[in-house]
C-alpha cells in the first residue's frame, strides 16, 4: 500500500476533546475522529488494526470450538423483563420505541437473546456442549464518556456464550476459554494479568477479568506471586488479628462538631485503626448499619453481593438521623435496634474501639464487640488496602498494581436458563436447566489499552502481531530511478512472504515521514536514501529501539531479516 493512495490524516497537535494518551495518539495518526460525545468514526489505519485483533479472537475462539453467529443490535423488552434487567441495568440502557410505541434496547450484551436462541433450537443432551459467538456493536449511555474509545457510548465487542449439561462440563469448559483468552493476549503482544474479578450487571458465581497492564489504567489490581490475583472490587481480605487489651469500661465523651473519623482522631490523639466506622447504607430502599475499622474503606460491591441487593446506596442525612437519632459523624452500633447490623472482620476485632455514641457531639470509647453491641453478619465487606496479607498463600503482602480491562470471563450457571426456562431433556429424558457461560472482550478497547501501555514521545509503539502495518519502506526520494526501483523490489518481495507493507512515497522531507512513522507506531522502517544505497546498504531500524540503533544492511540482508521476523 502507497501512503499517497491512502486516507491518513496525521495532525501535529491533538484535538482539545482528547483527555488521556491513546486518544490523543489515535487522533494525531489519523486512526479516528469523534463524531460526538462518546461516538468515533474509525479510518482505515484505525480499521486495520482492529481488523486484525478482530482475527486473532476469531481464530481462538474458533480453536475453542466456537461457532460464529451474528445476533440483532436492536433487542425487544420482553426478553429483558424476563431475566429483569430492563430495570436493573439502569440509564446505562439506550431504549426506544418502533411507530407501534413497541419498546426495545440497544445491545449493551446479548444474554437473553442468546439464551433465547438456545432453548428454541437445542432439546437434547446430545446437542451439548455448545458455544456461540459474535463480534458486533455495543451501546452503554455512559453518563460521562471519556478516554477516546476506552470508555464510549458504541463501541466494538466479541461476545461468546457457552451451553453445557452440569457445572461440571462448564468448569472443564471455562479453563478452555480462560486459556483461548490468554492466548489472544499473548498474540496481541501485551503485558497482562489475569484476575478475580466482581460480576456485576451480567451476573453469575465466579468471573476473570483479563487486565492489560499500564500506569494510567482505570483499576487497580493486588496480585501475588504466589498466582492470585484479583481487581480492587473482588480482592478477598483477610481478618486483622484482635489487639490483646484489657476491655475498659465504655466511657461517653464529648466531640464537639468534630464526625469525620481523621478529625475525631486528631481530637482524642487516638489512631484511626482504633475506630469503628458506622455507616448507614439502603439496600434496595432497606436501612442497613455497615461497619468497618476506622482507616478502612467499605467495598461496596462486597456489600451488594452479601446482601443479594439489586442496589446499595449511602443513606441522606434524614435517614441516618431516623436509625441512629445523630446527625452524619455521630452514628455507632451500640445500642442500635431495629435495623440490621453488617461488621466487617477486622472490625469486630478492635479492643476499646472509639465510636459515634449515636448522639450529637459525643462518641464512645471502648466499645468491645459481644458486649457492646452485636452484629447480624460479619463478614469480609472491605477494600483491599496496601499491607494485607496475601489470602491464597497467607505469608506474603499483595502488590499492587493498574490495569485497563480488556477482557471478562463468566461462569453464569443457571441465573438466564432458570429465569428464561430454557432447558434440555437428558439421557434419562428428564427436563433439567442449561448451564451457562459468557465470555466478552473489547475489541476497540483494546486498541487504546495497547496505545496506553506501549508508547513513548514521539508515538504509538504497536506490537508486531495487530500493528496496521508490519513494515515502513521510506525511500528518501521516490522520483530517483534507482531507490525507486530498490523500493518497489522489496515491496514486491515482502508482500509476497505475507509482511504488511506501506510504502511512504510522498513528495516530502525524510524529517517529516520519519516522524509520521514514528507516530503510527509501525514496528519498522526500512529507509532508502542515495548516499547509503550508493554504498550498497539500506537502513533497519525498530521502531522499539532507541535513535542510534538502526542496522546499515544489503536490500538483501534487510529483506531476510524482517521475513525471518515474520514467518517466526
Amino acid at each position: 500500500m502507497f501512503f499517497t493512495k491512502m486516507l491518513i490524516p496525521t495532525l501535529r497537535e491533538a484535538p482539545s476533546c482528547a483527555d488521556i494518551i491513546s486518544a490523543k495518539l489515535m487522533m494525531r495518526a489519523g486512526m479516528t475522529r469523534k463524531l460526538a460525545s462518546g461516538l468515533y468514526e474509525f479510518l482505515p489505519l484505525g480499521l486495520k488494526v482492529l481488523r486484525k485483533v478482530e482475527n486473532i479472537i476469531r481464530e481462538e475462539m474458533n480453536a475453542a470450538g466456537g461457532q460464529e453467529i451474528t445476533l440483532p443490535l436492536i433487542f425487544p423488552k420482553d426478553l429483558w423483563v424476563e431475566t429483569d434487567r430492563w430495570n436493573v441495568y439502569g440509564k446505562e440502557l439506550f431504549r426506544l420505541k418502533d411507530r407501534k410505541d413497541a419498546e426495545f434496547c440497544l445491545a449493551p450484551t446479548a444474554e437473553e437473546a442468546a439464551t433465547d436462541l438456545v432453548r428454541k433450537e437445542i432439546g437434547s443432551y446430545k446437542q451439548l456442549p455448545l458455544m456461540l459467538y459474535q463480534f458486533g456493536a455495543k451501546f452503554r449511555d455512559e453518563i460521562r464518556p471519556r478516554f477516546g474509545v476506552m470508555r464510549s457510548r458504541e463501541f466494538l465487542m466479541k461476545d461468546a456464550y457457552s451451553f453445557h449439561t452440569d457445572e461440571a462440563d462448564l468448569e472443564k469448559y471455562y479453563k478452555v476459554m480462560f486459556d483461548a483468552y490468554t492466548n489472544v493476549c499473548k498474540r496481541c503482544g501485551f503485558k497482562f494479568r489475569a484476575v478475580e474479578a466482581a460480576s456485576g450487571a451480567i451476573g453469575g458465581s465466579f468471573s476473570h477479568e483479563f487486565m492489560i497492564l499500564a500506569d494510567n489504567g482505570e483499576e487497580e489490581i493486588a496480585w501475588c506471586d504466589c498466582g492470585y490475583g484479583a481487581n480492587s472490587e473482588k480482592a478477598e481480605c483477610l481478618p486483622i488479628a484482635r489487639t490483646k487489651e484489657e476491655r475498659l469500661a465504655l466511657e461517653e465523651v464529648l466531640t464537639p462538631n468534630v464526625g469525620a473519623v481523621e478529625d475525631v482522631a486528631k481530637f482524642l490523639n487516638a489512631a484511626p485503626e482504633k475506630f469503628i466506622k458506622t455507616m448507614i447504607y439502603k439496600a434496595d430502599d432497606n436501612p442497613v448499619v455497615v461497619l468497618v475499622r476506622g482507616d478502612h474503606e467499605i467495598n461496596e460491591t462486597k456489600l451488594q453481593s452479601l446482601l443479594g441487593a439489586n442496589e446499595v446506596v449511602l443513606a441522606d442525612e434524614q435517614a441516618v438521623a431516623s436509625v441512629s437519632n445523630a446527625p452524619l459523624g455521630f452514628a455507632g452500633p451500640a445500642g442500635l435496634k431495629g435495623v440490621k447490623i453488617i461488621a466487617d472482620l477486622s472490625a469486630v476485632e478492635i479492643s476499646n474501639a472509639v465510636t459515634g455514641a449515636n448522639k450529637k457531639d459525643y462518641h464512645l470509647k471502648n466499645v468491645n464487640y459481644n458486649r457492646d453491641y452485636n452484629a447480624d453478619i460479619v463478614a469480609d465487606i472491605r477494600k483491599v488496602a496496601y499491607g494485607d496479607i496475601c489470602p491464597r498463600c497467607k505469608k506474603e503482602s499483595l502488590k499492587f498494581s493498574r490495569g485497563i480491562e480488556v477482557g471478562h470471563v463468566f461462569k453464569l450457571g443457571d441465573k438466564y436458563s432458570k429465569l428464561m426456562n430454557a432447558t434440555y431433556l437428558d439421557k434419562n429424558g428428564k427436563e433439567s436447566l442449561i448451564v451457562m457461560g459468557c465470555y466478552g472482550i473489547g475489541v476497540t478497547r483494546i486498541l487504546a489499552a495497547t496505545i496506553e501501555q506501549s508508547h513513548d514521545d514521539n508515538g504509538i509503539i504497536w506490537p508486531d502481531n495487530i500493528a496496521p502495518f508490519n513494515v515502513v519502506v521510506i525511500p528518501v526520494n521516490y522520483a530517483d530511478a534507482k531507490i525507486k526501483e530498490t523500493t518497489d523490489n522489496m515491496y514486491k518481495e515482502l508482500t509476497s512472504k505475507g509482511v504488511d507493507v506501506l510504502i511512504d512515497d510522498r513528495d516530502e522531507r525524510a524529517g517529516i515521514k520519519f516522524k509520521d512513522a514514528d507516530l503510527i507506531g509501525i514496528p519498522y522502517r526500512i529507509t532508502i536514501g542515495e548516499k547509503n544505497l550508493e554504498k550498497g546498504f539500506v537502513e533497519l531500524k525498530a521502531r522499539r529501539d532507541g535513535k542510534d540503533a538502526a542496522k546499515f544492511l544489503s536490500p538483501e540482508e534487510a529483506l531476510s531479516e524482517i521475513i525471518k521476523i515474520f514467518n517466526k
